[in-house]
């Protein structure tokens, strides 16, 4: 008997409890797009880390042996999702995941959790950003905000950059590996825009009105929708465009049930309208 007939992407990311992020929000979002979801865990928290305290279980020594469990089923993903990463060891270990489970025809989708306005998360150490760097090299699809293409592209931060400098940013991150660069969150006045990178194609700018304010979760629906469209094989800029509007859908409900900003996105509410 096969457990492969259907499609699956293996999702490597935090779970949390309360807050709306990370697993929580990606595995409901993928599975609406018709692909089952298999999560793997980082570290299991009780809410997130906005809030004045939490629970928090490294995961880290138990991620090889729950691997391990996956190969003996034989299980194979049409694709593989990488979010937050809490340490040096765990991308390691998500590159042997990789060495295990990538074949030619799965594709690799890395959002590279590092930071954000221009700095890198408290977690983040030197040594972790050149093990992020070694893992873009592995991925089909890359889905960096601005802050993490500066890291990865050891490009100065800027609040204003031309598009011709996110253009070189996506050629140099291309290079690297992924075939598809989005970089996300460039503020342009009162929209918000995605820069589109495919190699050998037109590059795209895919801008959406801004509304409200940055919520815990937003770039874990983002990247879910974007790994789910790619293995349904729906072209790159359509399913940014599509993952921008859903977004902004998300915030605009939290928005009227009056969500506290910690509590993330309800998106519950408009889940049924992703197609």
């Amino acid at each position: 008997m096969s457990h492969n007939n259907q499609k699956k992407i293996a999702l490597i990311n935090d779970f949390t409890g309360f807050g709306r992020c990370s697993i929580a929000v990606a595995l409901p979002v993928i599975s609406m797009l018709k692909v089952q979801c298999c999560p793997l865990p980082t570290s299991i928290f009780s809410n997130h880390t906005g809030f004045p305290s939490f629970f928090f279980d490294d995961y880290t020594e138990k991620m090889m042996p729950y691997m391990e469990e996956w190969k003996k089923l034989g299980l194979e993903f049409a694709g593989i999702s990488t979010g937050f990463l809490g340490s040096k060891e765990q991308i390691r270990i998500v590159i042997s995941f990789l060495e295990s489970f990538k074949k030619e025809d799965n594709l690799v989708i890395v959002d590279p959790v590092m930071g954000d306005y221009g700095k890198t998360y408290a977690t983040y150490t030197k040594e972790m950003c050149l093990e992020m760097k070694n893992l873009v090299s592995y991925a089909d699809i890359l889905t960096p905000n601005v802050t993490e293409a500066c890291i990865l592209t050891d490009t100065p931060y800027r609040e204003k950059f031309r598009m011709k400098d996110y253009e070189r940013m996506a050629a140099q991150l291309s290079s690297q590996g992924p075939k598809k660069v989005v970089i996300t969150g460039i503020v342009q006045g009162g929209f918000i825009a995605n820069y589109c990178y495919e190699a050998g194609a037109e590059a795209k700018v895919v801008r959406s009105h801004k509304v409200g304010t940055q919520r815990s979760g937003t770039g874990d629906i983002f990247a879910a929708i974007i790994a789910a469209d790619a293995v349904n094989q729906v072209p790159f800029s359509e399913s940014v465009r599509k993952a921008s509007r859903f977004i902004k859908k998300c915030i605009e409900r939290s928005i009227e049930l009056d969500i506290p900003v910690t509590d993330g996105v309800c998106f519950e509410e408009v889940l049924h309208t992703l197609r």
